[in-house]
This record gives structure tokens, sequence and C-alpha cells, in this order.
């Protein structure tokens, strides 16, 4: 089973409640860090890295004395990056989504392939649970092709939880997408339910059964839990404002160890995800 945890806005707990429940869960687990822009799940799982790939992506190479400047390789191009100038032909490698559109509609062979750095990808492991993040490379603007390379880990038969990045945009719906269920974390503040209602809405276009996690769950209003009633929602797990808790999550220590009693809990969390998830 894959569990996606995800939220409409970043700072709402959500790698909390991902590294807490892989850790609670005492089988065969991996966790995905898909926040390529900022993972931080390493922080609290603190794993034993045993390997670092860099990934590039494919991008077009033009041969200049077998082009004819015909211009049907900027004609496919629906990002603009590549482009015929005068007696030359342009690639801008940054805009490129690595289609190869380029390369196939090209009368005289005349582009190729090189790759471009993405970033790195790092994989190690906890006490039996295996750990994988990605880490864009800093100034790279496209982060769903490194989060697929990071996805294509997923064992078949194993539990794994991805740790989305915060928001509705693309990295998100890569890292939701195919899942068998999305746990949404959210606080009970009109920031945290406005940004909850954008990613229910994505979540729904995926058709990919959700419940939701309310964090600081004492503080604010019950305009959330209003809200999941009213769109049939399951509120799967509540975490309240605790001083405990949040001394442990500023040492970067997991609460499940820190406060072993939390350990039930996650795991009844999970119990719930498996029953609604089939």
């Amino acid at each position: 089973m894959i569990i996606s945890i995800a939220s409409g806005k970043g700072g709402t707990g959500k790698t909390t409640v991902a590294t807490n429940l892989a850790v609670s869960i005492e089988s065969d687990v991996q966790i995905l860090d898909c926040d390529v822009e900022e993972p931080n799940s390493h922080l609290f799982i603190q794993p034993t890295v045993e390997e670092v790939l860099t990934i590039t992506t494919p991008v077009p190479e033009v041969d200049m004395e077998k082009c004819s400047l015909c211009g049907k390789c900027a004609e496919i191009c629906q990002f603009n990056a590549i482009v015929v100038i005068g007696e030359t032909v342009l690639p801008f490698q940054e805009l490129c989504h690595s289609c190869g559109g380029c390369v196939e509609v090209c009368p005289e062979k005349a582009i190729t392939e090189t790759g471009r750095e993405l970033g790195i990808i790092e994989k190690g492991h906890r006490n039996g649970l295996e750990f994988i993040h990605g880490k864009l490379r800093v100034g790279e603007a496209m982060s769903p092709p490194l989060i697929r390379k990071v996805r294509e880990y997923t064992r078949p038969g194993t539990l794994t939880i991805i740790d989305a990045p915060p928001g509705t945009s693309c990295p998100v719906i890569a890292s939701m997408k195919d899942a068998d269920f999305v746990l949404l974390v959210t606080e009970p503040t009109p920031f945290g339910l406005h940004d909850l209602k954008l990613a229910v809405g994505a979540v729904n276009i995926l058709g990919i059964p959700h419940g939701l996690v309310i964090n600081r769950s004492d503080m604010g209003n019950d305009q959330v839990k209003k809200y999941a009633q009213a769109e049939g929602i399951p509120v799967l797990m509540e975490i309240p404002f605790d001083r405990k808790i949040a001394e442990a999550y500023s040492r970067g220590n997991m609460i499940v160890e820190a406060m072993p009693e939390w350990k039930g809990k996650f795991l009844e969390l999970y119990h719930r995800i498996e029953k609604i998830a089939g």
C-alpha cells in the first residue's frame, strides 16, 4: 500500500506525521521524502546513507552541421525550449520537459539528447526502515522529474509512506498520483481551512481515498471539523498543541520515542487508513 501524506500549506506537521507513522509500524516499510526542494524527513529518521545517485534528465543538443533550419523542432515544443533564430537553433535546457518530441520530428536527425543534472537521490536505512529522498539541484526549476525518480524506488508489496511537498501544484500531484490513500494534514485556522479545501479538490480530481489529521487541534476554531463533516472526510487523528511534542520536534526527536504512548495512537491511525483503503 502507498500512503501519500500531503497538506495544502507548509508548516502543518506533515513530516512529523509521516516520520512517526513510518517508525511506529514494525513491518516491512519504506519512507520516501518527495519534498525534494526542501527535504527534512532525514532530520528525524537520521538514516545511515548507503547510496548516493546523481539524477539527470534528457535535453536536446543540436548539430548545426546537419541542421536545415526547418523549424519543426520549435513547432512541436509547447514550452518554447528550442527556437530557430536566424541561422542558428537555440535550445533552452532549463525550459525543456524532456518529452523527446524535437528528436522525433527532426528530418535531418540533427538533434540528439544529452543529460542535464536535476539533483541527487540518497538511499539508506534506520533499523530496518528503508529511507529514500531526493535533493533538487540549487537553481533547478522543475522538481516533478526528480520526484518521479524517487518514486521509482517504491517496492511492490511494501508499505510505502510518501512525504509529499506542501501545496497543490505539480510536485504535489506527482507525489500523490497512484497512491492508495492520501492523508491530509491540516490545522484548525482560517489559513489551514483555505488550503485544505484546495488540497481536497486536488485529491478528489485524482479519485484517491483520503482522510485528515488535525495538528494543534486544541487551537483555532472548529471550522475544519465542520468542513470535514460536511464533505464526508474522516478525521483519523488529532494532535494537540503540546509543549512536550514541540520540544521533541525542536530537538529532531521522534514523538513516538520521546513519548512512547503515542506509538499506539499512530498504529491506530494506520489501521484506520487500512480499513478505508481496503
